[in-house]
């Protein structure tokens, strides 16, 4: 017997078409004498029919929160005075990226990496920082083409192409559905 694992109009993963489709139409395949549908397939609008092993549900990241806001702070290193260090960026001190509400967690680097080259983890640390805010300007940019996409020149085309391509290594985590089988595996999120 076969069940429903997914409804009309859930957003879906076509795993052997690599596209995001929705389901148009759950199709339960019924047969004599049986209460229950013997094989369930799914209509996406891709020219066929999929069984459930082909889709894969969007999952939560639950790393990944909208509108987060962090923060580039500094702290003072315990290992170096500003005497011993004049030639980084903010002697005696380190850049540290604050990724939660407390001020603590996120990103830093052990003194010796950063006084290997100062300046480019400080640049690295605004980079970090300014990564939610680009984020939602990359999403931004693909969703103004999206509504008109005919009226767009072909860099900004291009550039909407490239940042939907981007989002989408950053934001698609997939998992196979709860009652479904094997589990696919999960995409790694690198910082």
């Amino acid at each position: 017997m076969a069940r429903a694992q997914f409804q009309k109009g859930q957003k879906v993963w076509v795993e052997c078409v690599g596209a995001w489709a929705q389901i148009e139409k759950v199709q339960p395949v019924w047969a004599k004498g049986f209460e229950e549908p013997v094989r369930v397939t799914y209509d996406v609008g891709l020219g066929r029919e999929f069984l459930g092993h082909e889709l894969l549900l969007p999952s939560e990241d639950p790393a990944a929160n909208a509108g987060e806001t962090w923060r580039l702070m500094r702290a003072r290193n315990k290992w170096q005075t500003a005497e011993d260090c004049p030639h980084h960026p903010f002697p005696g001190t380190y850049p540290v990226v604050v990724t939660d509400k407390a001020d603590w967690g996120g990103w830093r680097v052990p003194g010796a990496e950063y006084d290997r080259d100062p300046d480019q983890i400080e640049f690295q640390a605004r980079l970090i920082a300014a990564a939610p805010r680009l984020m939602a300007l990359a999403e931004r940019l693909s969703a103004s083409v999206d509504e008109a996409p005919d009226d767009a020149p072909p860099e900004l085309l291009m550039l909407a192409r490239e940042a939907r391509s981007v989002l989408k290594s950053v934001t698609d985590v997939l998992s196979a559905p709860a009652d479904g089988g094997t589990a696919a595996p999960r995409e790694s999120r690198a910082a």
